[in-house]
């Protein structure tokens, strides 16, 4: 799926999200792990908001995402701000990029857009792919208890002075699945008048042992799953949980 006119009221609608904990998060686990090298590739950067944080904190990122939108904004903020990076339209199930990088990340749940277990498998296969020996691939999920007992079935809306939100969330065709029907409500600057586009998403959530087995199967070592941007256990409850794995050589 692309993100379409979502793309560029994206940084609006998420500008209280956290993206600083991701960052440490990736600090921690290099540092925990032994990786000194800095080269990331960042796949899903959407808008670049990790994707800044982290080139200012000296690392060198490249960036995918298969929304061609998503990385006309993040090409614009990262200008903003004096980075110029590679950036790649691509599907995470096709990587095929130049190279290969010591950190590989997919955050923000983008993994949970795979819907068949075998995009999954194949996006990790093509994951280890672009990682040097010894690398490490980080990516967080919803967990099943998020796409159960947080999204399904519920509504969620904004209500701002330039946009407004309608968030309808539905089971989905397949199982631990959850179907994000989306109306948003946007005022031209110009006229006064608000314009309506509607965007429909599919998140499907995994067992946290399947994730590991694919892992091990695609070459890695699991080395922790965590709740809390790595900072506790995962518990009954968690809604976030985060993958850190090692490119077996």
């Amino acid at each position: 799926m692309s993100y379409e006119r979502f793309a560029f009221l994206y940084d609006t609608l998420m500008n209280d999200v956290p993206y600083e904990r991701w960052v440490q998060y990736v600090e921690n686990m290099c540092r925990e792990h032994g990786v000194s090298g800095k080269e990331v590739l960042d796949v899903a950067c959407g808008t670049g908001s990790i994707a800044l944080p982290l080139l200012q904190r000296g690392f060198s990122v490249a960036g995918t995402d298969l929304s061609e939108d998503m990385l006309t904004v993040a090409q614009q903020k990262l200008a903003e701000h004096g980075f110029q990076i590679p950036l790649y339209q691509q599907d995470m199930r096709g990587l095929e990029l130049p190279g290969q990088f010591d950190v590989v990340t997919i955050f923000c749940d983008s993994l949970n857009y795979l819907v068949e277990d075998s995009d999954v498998q194949q996006t990790f296969i093509r994951v280890r792919e672009h990682i040097k020996d010894g690398g490490l691939f980080l990516f967080d999920v919803h967990s099943l208890y998020k796409i159960h007992h947080v999204f399904m079935d519920e509504a969620f809306t904004v209500n701002e002075d330039e946009i407004a939100l309608i968030w309808n969330c539905f089971p989905g065709e397949y199982a631990d699945s959850v179907e994000h029907e989306m109306t948003f409500f946007v005022q031209d600057v110009e006229t006064g008048m608000y314009h309506r586009f509607d965007e429909d998403h599919v998140q499907r959530a995994y067992e946290v042992e399947e994730l590991a087995a694919w892992l091990g199967d695609a070459g890695f070592e699991v080395l922790s799953v965590a709740g809390e941007y790595g900072d506790a256990a995962v518990g009954e409850e968690e809604e976030r949980i985060f993958f850190a794995a090692r490119k077996k050589s």
